[in-house]
């Protein structure tokens, strides 16, 4: 039995990586020859006309090897349905665009799909600020503005060749190993699969798009991605509470760190300077290491550290109480801002001396 799920869970991966990884370069060639092209501005970081529609092949490669090896029952069909909605709004926003407020609306249609048709939600913060079963009006409400959230959060932070999809690659990884594992015998075993789907597909596209990125994944891509990992992580957090996983809440913020910490920091940044927090600029945690002068392979492979080490940081000291962990997370993240911005206003005075 077990080595047919791990061949099933190979095999899941195997297929969507291979979908992705040949169904890029005729997408990259369809995208060139009908002009479907991202062009750069001053808030972008690439310099040449470059294909957005990777994240086709990633939702090619992620949906078939689910359907195909993984199933579609406990959630997962609702899931789905709930992609194919963003996958449609998102393609059409790559292509010619659509406005906030309509792809809000889909997000909302699509989060309301999973949440009162699968009833996916967090239903228990587990001891955070010594809080455990939640009202259940207030459940619906933190779900929805968590899924919709951390969706965007990842639309936000694909600003530089490879971050997105190395983000998802980690989240994917993780909750992955932790569904196959710790949710053996459970019903959100089956997440395993959505995980590794998803990670073959994404592996598949980053062939393509670490620096210099020959196509991006778009909005096609990111939205989709980040409601699939949405719903990772509440699922996870949900087997926490069945299965014993040491602070799952916490460490479901330690796998969502980056997006997290990039998102709330530039829309606190925005409100304090009386801007809209979703006027678009180049303050994302990736411009700015940008500005202090590391490449952009240099910056995502540290944005993947720092990722990596609020993981370790959590599974290490599992016997830590949920809210101290939650507590230490916000500093963590709080010095690599302040680390940061000190050594960005070093730098342009060691300019102004010159």
């Amino acid at each position: 039995m077990y080595v047919e799920i791990f061949i099933r869970i190979i095999a899941s991966f195997t297929w969507a990586f291979l979908i992705a990884v040949f169904a890029i370069p005729s997408i990259i060639q369809v995208a060139h020859k009908k002009r479907l092209l991202d062009e750069p501005n001053t808030r972008t970081v690439h310099e040449m006309l470059t294909p957005r529609l990777g994240g086709l092949a990633i939702f090619a490669g992620f949906i078939s090897a689910l359907t195909i090896f993984g199933g579609v029952d406990f959630g997962i069909q609702n899931l789905l349905a709930g992609c194919v909605l963003i996958f449609f709004v998102g393609l059409k926003d790559d292509i010619v665009s659509v406005s906030a407020f309509k792809k809000f609306l889909v997000q909302l249609l699509g989060t309301c799909i999973i949440i009162l048709m699968a009833d996916i939600r967090i239903t228990n913060f587990q001891g955070i600020l010594g809080i455990y079963e939640l009202n259940e009006k207030f459940s619906y409400a933190f779900t929805f503005v968590t899924v919709v959230g951390i969706t965007n959060a990842f639309n936000l932070i694909d600003g530089l060749d490879g971050l997105a999809g190395s983000v998802i690659m980690v989240a994917c990884m993780v909750f992955g190993v932790y569904f196959a594992i710790a949710g053996e015998g459970t019903d959100y075993f089956r997440y395993c699969f959505v995980a590794f789907s998803l990670l073959g597909s994404v592996l598949g596209f980053l062939r393509y798009n670490f620096y210099k990125a020959k196509i991006f994944m778009g909005d096609t891509g990111s939205l989709v991605c980040g409601f699939i990992v949405a719903v990772l992580a509440i699922q996870f957090i949900e087997m926490g509470k069945i299965t014993g996983i040491p602070n799952a809440p916490a460490l479901a913020v330690a796998i969502l760190l980056i997006p997290l910490l990039d998102t709330s920091r530039v829309f606190i940044v925005r409100i304090l300077a009386g801007r809209s927090p979703f006027a678009p600029d180049k303050n994302h945690i990736h411009h700015r290491l940008i500005a202090l002068g590391f490449t952009q392979m240099a910056t995502v492979l540290i944005l993947v550290i720092i990722n990596l080490v609020a993981v370790a940081l959590c599974i290490s000291l599992a016997k830590l109480a949920v809210t101290y962990m939650i507590l230490l997370l916000v500093a963590y993240a709080g010095l690599i801002t302040v680390t940061i911005d000190i050594s960005l206003s070093l730098k342009k005075r060691a300019e102004l001396k010159k």
